[in-house]
């Protein structure tokens, strides 16, 4: 799903709320049979904390014979992290993995120094009716580890940190959060929580993460007396409290962490603090030089001229 060329998102308005740095409305695009809506990286914000890229998959619902396919393409200098709410997706990658990333998972693969990798619907579901909604996120890895060796961690919904109150139920992804620590590998401090506010619900959004954002994903959400409704970004402003409730009920990603405190470039697939770096990734996809992807050998994503 890393794939997915959507445009820049639009603007938002201005703001009463006076937490709020930044309102992104991502825009949608039909990228055959389902949408997906980019947030990161916008002509207003690059990055939230690590995160560089966000792309909210769906939800679309595909009829029998009908598939997502993915095929196989490279990236550097980041880790992608995939989340899914509905369906499944077989990835596939350079190292050998092939996975079946079920909804409430987390599959973070790290490219550092580079990784080739393929997203599918897999072939046994494909001849029945089914549902596809998640998001997909980069995280730009910080200075001394672009060029780590790759890798690939599953971690199953079973063995993420929950946080379960009568207001407000919290899936801890990655980093920690209310005194839940998630078990998903960090290459820099990172916060990604899956938080849903039942009627009436709400929770407070400490200060501790330098940087902070949510995506409304479903439902609607007060924060200081304004309302937003769902495939919203909000940034958040440093060091400020945040008490986000729901009247109706909502979930929501929060994400962030700290600044990568230095300038990232990003072109297609690849990331990097380095123009260079950017212009031999691209020289070595172009003439073949990144690994392939066992058990999806035939085809490739060329090269965008």
């Amino acid at each position: 799903m890393s794939f997915f060329p959507c445009d820049d998102p639009e603007p938002g308005d201005a703001l009463a709320c006076s937490a709020i740095d930044t309102l992104i409305i991502p825009n949608a695009k039909d990228i055959g049979g389902f949408e997906v809506r980019r947030a990161l990286p916008s002509r207003q914000r690059k990055l939230v904390g690590p995160f560089i890229f966000f792309d909210r998959v769906g939800p679309a619902t595909f009829a029998p014979g009908q598939a997502m396919d993915v095929r196989p393409h490279p990236h550097i200098g980041l880790s992608t992290v995939t989340y899914l709410y509905d369906g499944t997706i077989r990835h596939r990658d350079s190292l050998g993995t092939e996975m079946v990333i079920s909804p409430g998972d987390i599959n973070l693969m790290t490219a550092g120094s580079g990784i080739v990798h393929s997203e599918r619907s897999p072939e046994e579901i494909r001849d029945t009716k089914r549902r596809l909604s998640g998001l997909q996120t980069w995280l730009a890895l910080p200075d001394g580890s672009e060029e780590i060796a790759p890798a690939f961690e599953n971690t199953a919904a079973a063995k993420m940190g929950m946080i379960d109150g009568e207001k407000a139920s919290a899936r801890v992804l990655i980093g920690q959060f209310h005194g839940v620590t998630s078990p998903v590998t960090q290459h820099a401090e990172t916060l990604y929580v899956d938080i849903t506010l039942p009627v009436g619900g709400e929770i407070e959004i400490p200060a501790d993460a330098e940087e902070r954002a949510i995506y409304t994903v479903d439902g609607e959400i007060v924060i200081a007396g304004d309302r937003f409704g769902e495939d919203q970004l909000l940034v958040f402003k440093p060091g400020d409290r945040i008490v986000v409730r729901s009247q109706r009920g909502a979930s929501f990603m929060l994400f962030g962490g700290a600044s990568i405190g230095s300038r990232r470039y990003i072109w297609w697939n690849f990331v990097s603090s380095s123009r260079e770096r950017i212009e031999q990734a691209k020289e070595e996809w172009k003439t073949g030089r990144f690994d392939i992807v066992p058990g999806d050998e035939k085809e490739y994503i060329p090269l965008p001229k």
